[in-house]
């Protein structure tokens, strides 16, 4: 099988040659800048510079070599994009490795602190002393009016809108987009992800702060509502346009919306079909309409009893599989949810096997969690989110070469 029929043929929940295996295919699927130096030097791979594809978590761009030796089968559409130097500007990230940041989200020193600027000089994302990843300092609709007219206009505003990954504004139109999309698709048999997010639950977050957008969904359905019309028509119109350009060239289509905590949902499932179920459902549908893609939701946390509610929605695969949250054990989830959702996620836990535990004891639970969760196929492996700057190489190491030996 090739990589993309890998890949698919898992969504078919049917059995592929071998597990397909994701490693940076995505935007929470991917390695921290810091780690990626000496992930290279272990494998005996030749020092790279660094490129720094996703400012706010400051993740690496992962080379081919290395998507080789781990017999990697994504890859996400923003790498046909920004290949030039005029892209990217020096800079050094938080442990005093030199890299790449993308010439857009430049970071710069204010007082204690490195910050990012919206393209109007505010400030919209700070990183303290001693952090690795930037945090959100202005929400649009908690310090400034409630407009609903101006929620696109707002983007550039925003951390998480705002600060764009490759292609960011080196595509002013959907010509040179789709361009991209084609050239990437005709070089690789990867499968290829096109992340589109259409949030909900948290773009109510980027605009009002979360604490106060959950308040709302109690104290103000009708203001939700309302918010939520507005945001789901910008989404819808955003939509067409992205497939229209790259529908063609892409497999996956991945949504975003962390609807889970550690602990359990954020919101009850009673809550999620009110305000989210039925706009999910319109947005997932159109997407199919346009293109023939599958479904993805990023979605951290323990969302185990919105799972019957998203599936129903039309969700195909739900992404990081958090299994050190609440109530998603992951044999659990096979039994219960595995004839109808595929689990992108969930191959090895990265709170605290893969950066505290020993090569050997990675290696038997990653075992674990195959055996667990890639019967009949509904199974793409990645570790649950991005591995982080601390985790030694060895375990990530041992990871992959996990998976490998199962399959």
């Amino acid at each position: 099988m090739t990589s993309r029929e890998r890949v698919l043929t898992a969504f078919q929940h049917r059995q592929p040659d071998r597990i397909p295996i994701d490693l940076s295919g995505h935007r929470s699927s991917g390695i921290a800048a810091r780690a990626y130096p000496a992930l290279r030097a272990a494998l005996g791979l030749p020092p790279k510079p660094v490129y720094v594809y996703d400012p706010v978590q400051q993740l690496a761009i992962v080379h081919d070599d290395v998507l080789d030796r781990f017999h990697v089968d994504t890859l996400e559409l923003g790498r046909g994009f920004c290949h030039g130097e005029q892209w990217w500007a020096d800079w050094t990230l938080p442990g005093g490795q030199p890299c790449k940041m993308p010439v857009w989200a430049l970071p710069e020193r204010h007082q204690d602190n490195w910050v990012i600027r919206a393209p109007s000089g505010r400030v919209i994302a700070r990183m303290p002393e001693g952090s690795e990843h930037f945090d959100q300092t202005w929400w649009p609709f908690l310090d400034g009016p409630e407009d609903l007219t101006r929620i696109e206009e707002l983007y550039p505003e925003h951390m998480w809108t705002g600060i764009a990954s490759p292609p960011g504004p080196s595509i002013q139109s959907m010509g040179p987009l789709s361009a991209g999309a084609a050239g990437l698709r005709a070089s690789t048999p990867r499968a290829i992800i096109g992340l589109f997010g259409g949030n909900l639950l948290e773009m109510g977050q980027f605009y009002y702060r979360m604490d106060q957008f959950l308040m709302m969904l109690g104290d103000e359905p009708a203001r939700v509502h309302r918010f939520l019309d507005a945001l789901v028509e910008i989404h819808l119109k955003n939509l067409q346009r992205y497939l229209a350009a790259v529908g063609p060239y892409i497999d996956i289509i991945s949504f975003g919306d962390d609807l889970g905590s550690q602990n359990g949902p954020q919101i009850s499932p009673r809550m999620y079909k009110e305000f989210f179920q039925p706009r999910h459902q319109l947005m997932w549908a159109r997407a199919r309409q346009l293109a023939p893609v599958k479904v993805m939701l990023h979605c951290c946390g323990g969302v185990r009893p919105l799972l019957p509610l998203l599936i129903e929605a039309g969700l195909d695969a739900i992404n990081p599989v958090q299994i050190s949250a609440r109530g998603m054990e992951a044999q659990a989830l096979k039994r219960d949810f595995g004839r109808d959702l595929v689990f992108w996620g969930g191959g090895c836990d990265t709170q605290r096997v893969l950066p505290q535990a020993t090569p050997d004891q990675v290696r038997a639970h990653v075992l674990e969690q195959c055996q667990a969760l890639s019967t009949e196929g509904g199974f793409v492996f990645q570790q649950v989110h991005n591995i982080l700057g601390n985790v030694p190489p060895a375990n990530i190491i041992a990871m992959y070469d996990a998976v490998a030996s199962y399959s």
